[in-house]
């Protein structure tokens, strides 16, 4: 039976993993990493870079597959459902062609493998079904919220966690006074009243690229978008999420 490790990495920096995660690294017979493209190499390399990080001696054996494209003709859902089934294909046609055949193999995820990733849900599309063992890692919230150094809630108070499209599509949540956006390539937050909010931002946390701007949307709104554009032209990619929490309400 293959057992099958999904490995929260954090942000990209090879200190966010846990001595748990390296200890799985380590542990692994193979570790599956994907590519999306020549633009986006370097998120491979990122992969290494934490794998070398983990290992005191030889690392375990890599095998890369591509990301298939997504198709966007038979809408949202729809889409990511095609997808994921083509993703779980990628990952058993690269498990299957591995000599000697491996026992332990080893995912390295983005943030965690439990906050808005799929990993678990292409897992659950292998056939046969492998054990599964999920190692949690440094969310990119933790990672925003601590490099802003701020907490994430009001005292006592909820807070949602959502997506750019459902922003964009659904407004701002009702009862919300903080919302944390992930996921958003679009800048969602240009759909809201400006002067209702401030916001935090942050792109490539923990990473040596950070990039961080917080204050009044009015105030910060263009800069965020200039400087995200920018950014992804240089890098080929951008991963960034942000805070969102309602002003004071004027006195009357």
């Amino acid at each position: 039976m293959v057992e099958l490790s999904l490995i929260g990495i954090g942000t990209g920096n090879p200190d966010h993993v846990t001595r748990q995660g390296e200890a799985a690294i380590r542990a692994a017979d193979l570790i599956l990493i994907p590519r999306k493209g020549a633009a986006k190499s370097d998120l491979a390399e990122l992969r290494e870079t934490i794998i070398a990080h983990a290992c005191d001696g030889t690392p375990p054996r890599i095998a890369h597959f591509d990301i298939p494209e997504r198709r966007t003709e038979d809408g949202y859902l729809q889409g990511v459902e095609h997808w994921h089934d083509a993703i779980a294909r990628a990952w058993q046609a690269a498990i299957a062609g591995e000599t000697p055949s491996p026992r332990r193999v080893a995912l390295l995820i983005w943030g965690d493998p439990s906050l808005y990733d799929s990993s678990l849900r292409i897992f659950a599309r292998l056939d046969p079904r492998p054990l599964v063992r999920v190692i949690p890692g440094i969310t990119a919230l933790q990672a925003l919220t601590a490099a802003h150094a701020i907490p994430i809630n009001e005292i006592g108070a909820p807070f949602v966690v959502t997506t750019g499209r459902r922003l964009r599509e659904d407004g701002w949540p009702p009862a919300a006074n903080t919302v944390a956006v992930m996921l958003d390539g679009t800048c969602a937050f240009r759909t809201l009243p400006p002067a209702d909010y401030d916001i935090w931002w942050g792109a490539y946390l923990g990473m040596a690229e950070e990039r961080l701007i917080h204050g009044p949307l009015t105030q910060v709104a263009d800069r965020i978008e200039a400087t995200r554009a920018a950014a992804r032209a240089d890098h080929g990619w951008i991963m960034d999420v942000y805070l969102l929490k309602k002003r004071p309400a004027a006195p009357a």
